[in-house]
């Protein structure tokens, strides 16, 4: 079988799989964070080289504020875990998204699990935190300005070079779970040609079984990149 070096997840259903178990929705994303490890275990061990997840996006500041501020104490003790996390499993972490709109606590923490994991060469594992495609092709537009690069010297690479995912290959494989049917503001440049996923298991539900599931249909896929397979 053969497994795509990048997989890009978006986690979905936290919430919704902790209300159907009667439980408040924080539940959901206590427990859909400790699968987040155990996924990228699988993934390493299956070989995939990169992995990266949608945690919390530029939109998600408009849930209510007891749930936000859940998902940022969740993510605060996420940071500090995941440093000894990384040195165990040998993950290089890296984190996307406007990280100006964290607390600056949060900010320290992230800056400190880059330090610390950069030089692993295990599992390549991105975040996406306050993190939207649009607002992520915004600041790359800005910078490419701030940095007097003529229009005639713009190519495709120039952009990709100043997204926030500079250096990490586009994904071959795009996971849904929890049945949504949408990108919702995710890596829309990087998704050009990656093949997509859909799956109605929530997230906490989200196992080895299922990630094997998803590789398998992979597999099946005729991967062209728009051009024509000879006959």
């Amino acid at each position: 079988m053969k497994i795509p070096q990048h997989v890009a997840i978006i986690l979905d259903g936290n919430g919704r799989w902790a209300k159907a178990k009667g439980m408040p929705r924080n539940y959901g994303h206590v427990q859909g964070a400790k699968n987040v490890e155990r996924i990228c275990e699988e993934a390493y061990n299956m070989g995939i080289k990169y992995l990266t997840v949608y945690a919390f996006s530029t939109e998600n500041w408009k849930r209510s504020k007891d749930e936000v501020d859940a998902l940022m104490t969740l993510l605060r003790n996420y940071m500090k875990t995941c440093v000894k996390t990384a040195k165990k499993n040998h993950m290089k972490v890296r984190v996307i998204g406007d990280k100006t709109g964290l607390a600056q606590d949060i900010q320290d923490s992230i800056a400190k699990l880059e330090e610390e994991s950069k030089d692993q060469d295990g599992l390549n594992f991105t975040i996406a935190i306050n993190y939207g495609s649009r607002d992520e092709i915004r600041r790359a537009v800005t910078k490419i300005v701030e940095e007097g690069i003529r229009p005639e010297d713009i190519t495709e690479e120039t952009i990709s070079d100043h997204l926030d995912t500079a250096g990490i290959p586009d994904p071959d494989l795009l996971i849904r779970t929890s049945g949504e049917l949408r990108l919702s503001n995710y890596l829309m440049w990087q998704l050009a040609y990656t093949e997509f996923y859909f799956t109605d298991v929530p997230w906490p539900d989200f196992n080895k079984a299922e990630l094997e599931k998803a590789i398998e249909k992979y597999n099946g896929r005729d991967r062209r990149y728009g051009g024509v397979k000879e006959e």
